[in-house]
């Protein structure tokens, strides 16, 4: 029950006391999400809400209805006067709920207590048939992440198929995806002045069932692309590799082309993307009055989702990087669209003037923490640009990854009397601040860059992302040698050492990915105890939908290339290279000897364990550690989670 005290602090209302409240005799939309409702720029229904507030339109926001009863909670605020709105939540629903290993988790990081099974699985199918069922002349607009990386035919990892794209299933009549700012806003519009929800056909970043005539037989190229059918990809998986290459390019241009697919007696039509953000724009969504709170209906609860972002500010959107196994570009796009300082400095005095703040800012950062204000030097090039990553196999040329704006950023909040200190908790690419400019004086800012990121801006762990040791799979992951990260550990331990401090790098690992092998794994393994790590953040690889990764983990070839690529799929293939993570557990020991002569690799065995003996072995154990290594590692916000909608 909502606590009328804190009323006046105008959330979004969530029941009809509120509403009442309000003064209220209609609604213009109702928004159901399958997270709580956290008043923050990085949650989803929060901006679209504050949003659409912002242009003028009532709005009120059901999160993590009652699927199970009569619908009450899908009736209880009555018909909107323009459309329903549907999410899954700040990640796709099944990633929410399922390990690698298919297992069902016991928590859910964006509900109350993190108390599990306060949504179903699917929430936009879910959601939109009990609207419809109850409401069956309301348009429903579907949106977020689990929407948006499932608008076209797709594998579904945890059905094991592939499956169509999500409005064969959903019944919405419209749905958003990527970034929903400015659909939303023509979608109301449209609405609000009359048009039929069936009239909207062209709005960009928009998907929507059409008649198989539609599809046209002889596509202008500049504007439009015919995919192959969902059902020509269920008889050939190299059919779907290739369309999965078209739909990315589609997703990572400065303004997308319209995609067709024929799903059986339907068409999928997806709209281009919009333009990225101007600086005005982004200023604008994250400038609104946001309370920064969960909503009082939780008071005594804790949200674990909203811990890790309280005193956190996002710089940025979109990410460059085009990590084979990442969903944000795919969301976001690649070209980043950054903050301007003075929007940022507002926030940052927001979070300043919380009831609980310490002077500790836990994130300066984004998708990935060290890209903002970076892009091409020349605009006009990156509008003709395919490429999936402006990083891989090589930075570009036109790159720009002058850091000296993200250091005034923190030189500027570090300036504030109220800030003891201000740490960068998102993912950094050291590639990045490490790939040299032919701008000598770029190379001098970048130095810095990382000087002050280590001296300052670390809490006690720096976490970043190598992913792998091997050429080959880092390759197909499209990141770089693990050389560039033996480079930075160099770096890292030598500011270290000169600033007197005791500092951990933290790196990420996969096992598992499309191209690996237990071979690369044991020698992942070496090369981490070289190098002294007993790795904690690791994970199996998880497909999810529409990542390069999974389409590699489904077809079996590479989408750009159409080669056979090699990747584990059973049970015993995958926990065979996982426990190379654990090499320094005793209970591994035997079981790796076994295997390693197996596969031919008995030259490393005495690299693991020295003398091959258990008396050796227990010599030369590690001692204990603070963190019990994560084995069923939750895919975090470096790559599933982070700030997206």
């Amino acid at each position: 029950m909502t606590d009328n005290k804190h009323i006046n602090k105008q959330w979004l209302p969530t029941t009809k006391k509120e509403i009442e409240h309000l003064g209220w005799d209609y609604i213009d939309v109702i928004l159901f999400s399958g997270d709580a409702y956290i008043d923050h720029p990085s949650m989803g229904a929060a901006v679209i809400g504050r949003v659409l507030e912002a242009n003028g339109y009532r709005v009120a926001i059901v999160p993590q209805p009652n699927w199970r009863d009569d619908l009450r909670d899908f009736a209880k605020l009555g018909k909107p006067r323009l459309f329903f709105s549907v999410s899954a939540g700040a990640m796709d629903s099944m990633v929410n709920h399922y390990t690698a290993n298919r297992r069902k988790r016991s928590d859910d990081a964006y509900t109350p207590n993190a108390k599990a099974g306060m949504r179903p699985d699917y929430p936009t199918i879910v959601y939109t048939e009990a609207l419809k069922k109850l409401f069956p002349d309301v348009p429903v607009v579907a949106g977020g992440i689990e929407a948006s990386m499932r608008r076209l035919a797709h594998y579904d990892y945890w059905k094991d198929d592939i499956a169509p794209s999500i409005l064969k299933d959903c019944k919405a009549d419209l749905l958003v995806y990527g970034m929903g700012e400015k659909p939303i806003i023509e979608i109301a519009n449209s609405l609000r002045d009359g048009k039929n929800i069936s009239e909207l056909t062209d709005i960009p970043q928009t998907a929507l069932r059409c008649s198989v005539d539609s599809i046209p037989t002889q596509p202008n190229n500049d504007i439009e692309i015919v995919l192959h059918s969902f059902e020509q990809c269920k008889k050939d998986k190299k059919k779907h590799a290739e369309n999965f290459k078209n739909i990315e390019i589609e997703s990572n241009r400065w303004q997308g082309r319209t995609i067709w697919q024929q799903t059986g007696n339907i068409a999928i039509k997806v709209n281009g993307t919009n333009p990225p953000m101007t600086e005005a724009e982004i200023d604008a969504s994250f400038d609104l009055p946001y309370t920064r709170l969960p909503h009082p209906r939780y008071n005594g609860k804790r949200i674990p989702a909203y811990e890790m972002i309280r005193h956190s500010v996002n710089l940025h959107r979109g990410c460059f990087g085009g990590c084979s196994f990442c969903t944000i570009s795919a969301h976001q796009g690649k070209f980043i669209a950054s903050r301007s300082k003075q929007s940022i400095m507002r926030e940052v005095a927001q979070v300043c003037a919380m009831e609980d703040f310490k002077g500790y800012i836990s994130d300066l950062g984004g998708p990935s923490a060290n890209m903002y204000k970076l892009g091409g030097n020349d605009i006009e090039k990156c509008k003709q640009c395919t490429r999936p990553s402006c990083l891989h196999p090589l930075p570009c040329p036109n790159l720009n990854n002058d850091h000296s704006l993200l250091l005034d950023i923190y030189h500027e909040v570090d300036k504030l009397p109220q800030v003891k200190k201000s740490f960068v908790g998102s993912g950094v690419r050291y590639d990045l601040s490490m790939h040299r400019s032919e701008n000598e004086q770029i190379n001098k800012v970048n130095r810095r860059y990382n000087e002050e990121l280590i001296t300052n801006h670390v809490s006690g762990r720096l976490k970043v992302a190598p992913e792998h040791t091997s050429d080959s799979v880092l390759r197909l992951m499209r990141k770089p040698s693990f050389a560039q990260f033996e480079e930075f550990k160099r770096i890292f331990d030598r500011i270290n050492e000169a600033k007197g401090l005791k500092q951990q790098l933290i790196p990420y690992f996969i096992s598992s990915h499309p191209g690996c092998t237990e071979s690369d794994m044991a020698e992942l393994a070496c090369k981490t105890k070289k190098l002294n790590f007993h790795l904690e953040q690791v994970q199996d690889f998880t497909p999810t939908p529409m990542t390069m990764s999974t389409e590699m983990y489904y077809t079996g070839y590479n989408p750009y290339t159409l080669q056979p690529v090699f990747t584990a799929h059973s049970k015993e293939e995958k926990l065979a290279q996982r426990k190379y993570f654990f090499w320094y557990e005793r209970e591994n020991k035997q079981d790796i000897i076994q295997s390693l002569q197996r596969i031919k690799r008995a030259d490393l065995i005495n690299e693991l364990y020295p003398g091959g003996t258990a008396r050796n072995y227990v010599a030369n154990k590690p001692a204990p550690k603070q963190n019990k290594p994560n084995r069923d590692f939750k895919p975090n916000k470096r790559n599933n989670n982070k700030k997206k909608y």
